[in-house]
């Protein structure tokens, strides 16, 4: 190493070299020799204290235990049924026969597919492959999840307080929940379904 850094200091001092040659063709060299020094900088860099998420408001007193639904906006519910049905495995729970089918997820929550989304317009995209992709036509409209502990006065209540607009959606004596809008304009539902219930 010490004939490599005399030979550097020889072709600067001959003129071979600028000072801004000589100073980077120095840090190549001491990078070089010591090893995993790119790595122990890349770490360095990676661990360095990251500033603390701040909280949007104070914790609910709820805890998340199931996702209730997903609430899929297509073209044409039929089809897309029959598509998610015979490809993942969804089993049928409830077919109004004119916009909108519920399907179980296999026991980790259900989605409704329902008739919402006009068909597009245009050509169908390019995929990265090279061939044609049809349009965007569905849309995910919202996702329910279940929250426990459950009191609907009490759930609007911490709803409220957190600046949030609940609008209610009840479907019989059952089913009780919120909509509320995330920072982002999505929808999302809270409400009292959980596994147990919908066994």
């Amino acid at each position: 190493m010490e004939t490599v850094i005399a030979g550097l200091l020889k072709d600067f001092e001959d003129g071979k070299m600028s000072r801004r040659q000589l100073i980077q063709s120095l840090a190549l060299v001491a990078a070089a020799v010591v090893p995993g020094s790119a790595a122990v900088a890349q770490t360095a860099a990676q661990s360095a204290p990251k500033p603390p998420i701040p909280q949007a408001f104070e914790p609910a007193p709820w805890k998340t235990v199931w996702l209730d639904h997903i609430s899929y906006a297509v073209s044409d519910y039929r089809r897309s049924t029959a598509f998610y049905r015979d490809l993942m495995g969804w089993t049928i729970r409830n077919d109004n026969g004119t916009s909108q089918c519920t399907l179980n997820i296999n026991g980790i929550g259900g989605i409704i597919i329902r008739n919402r989304r006009a068909p597009a317009e245009g050509q169908p995209v390019s995929t990265a492959q090279g061939g044609a992709r049809p349009p965007l036509t569905g849309v995910i409209n919202h996702i329910s999840w279940g929250v426990q502990p459950w009191d609907t006065e009490k759930v609007k209540a911490e709803l409220e307080k957190r600046g949030l607009s609940p609008r209610p959606d009840m479907v019989g004596e059952n089913f009780k929940s919120f909509h509320v809008t995330d920072p982002d304009g999505w929808d999302l539902q809270i409400g009292n379904q959980t596994k147990d219930s919908k066994s």
